[in-house]
């Protein structure tokens, strides 16, 4: 099924149930009264935030999410049942856009309700109108409708750390190797079109979409790449020795986030030098001093040398507990 991270959802609040009229029937009096019950109010529409990304997925099919209606009024005084309120299940992380006022709320936690649209009031019986100069009232009210609404949702992963880099640079295969992600992999550009996550001891990794120079002003993926690193703790820039100007590339990557967003630049960050089966030993070494001179945190690895996985997976570890 395709990862789905953008979705437009039509929804509505049930409609309030209508009054009605009735009369109280005693022994011996064919109208003893007016008995007709309100109606009951139609249920509210929340959003919940659950933690499941793949649930934008399955709902891209549903044309509407609907609360119940309220009961009609009934004999003998009753009131109509209030109709039940609905939840709509979001991914944790989600933004939620009213179209209408452009108000927007946000998901962050699992369980965490935002309220969305009201319920219709039910109507009024004719028990409600009687009074001392109306004893046998013929009036009711019909229920209000309940509100309706367009929102568009947006989901801003919440993850531990992002891998970040231009395309091809071994953002999916170290995950692959650190995960029990299956990421696909490929010698061209964009192979990850829809992040990709994995479980490292507990903690999430995400295969972030491929960036390139123009990211920012939307060029390439853009947008989508960039919107998944908001909410992520730690960055993980990952730089491949196939490129003959590593720190060239790693300022690209840099000028990308920080014309997108200053407080992206600010997040923790380590570097990853992938690939280093395709250079000689010298050139690494030369490489990590060279990176060190932006960022202290600097680490090479290459996934067909399990020594080199086993070091950064120690190393990621401590960084990420640092983090948490």
């Amino acid at each position: 099924m395709a990862f789905v991270d953008e979705l437009t959802i039509k929804t509505s609040a049930g409609n309030g149930g209508d009054g009605v009229v009735r009369w109280r029937h005693e022994r011996g009096k064919a109208l003893s009264g007016p008995s007709g019950g309100n109606g009951g109010r139609g249920g509210d529409v929340y959003a919940i935030g659950v933690r499941d990304i793949g649930i934008l997925s399955q709902q891209r099919y549903q044309k509407e999410f609907n609360a119940e209606n309220g009961e009609t009024g009934k004999k003998n005084s009753m009131h109509g049942k209030d109709g039940e309120d609905f939840y709509i299940k979001l991914p944790v992380g989600s933004v939620i856009t009213n179209t209408a006022t452009n108000k927007k709320e946000q998901l962050l936690t699992e369980g965490e309700t935002i309220f969305l649209l009201r319920g219709g009031h039910g109507g009024y019986g004719n028990e409600h109108f009687k009074s001392s100069t109306n004893t046998t009232p013929k009036e009711s009210t019909p229920g209000k409708a309940g509100e309706r609404g367009v929102f568009f949702v947006e989901l801003e992963l919440v993850v531990d750390a992002g891998f970040i880099g231009l395309p091809n640079a071994g953002k999916s295969s170290l995950l692959n190797a650190l995960t029990n992600a299956r990421a696909q992999v490929g010698s061209y550009q964009f192979t990850t079109l829809d992040p990709n996550l994995g479980d490292f001891y507990g903690f999430i990794l995400a295969d972030i979409p491929g960036l390139i120079e123009g990211a920012s002003e939307g060029r390439g993926l853009g947008h989508k790449f960039l919107r998944h690193i908001k909410r992520t703790k730690l960055l993980i820039h990952c730089i491949s020795f196939e490129r003959d100007a590593i720190l060239d590339t790693y300022k690209t990557i840099r000028n990308e986030i920080e014309a997108y967003d200053t407080d992206l630049a600010k997040k923790k960050e380590i570097v990853v030098l992938t690939k280093t089966d395709v250079v000689s030993p010298e050139e690494v070494q030369k490489g990590l001093k060279k990176m060190k001179k932006v960022n202290s945190d600097v680490f090479s690895v290459s996934i067909i040398d399990d020594e080199s996985i086993k070091e950064f997976q120690k190393a990621l570890t401590g960084v990420l507990k640092d983090e948490n």
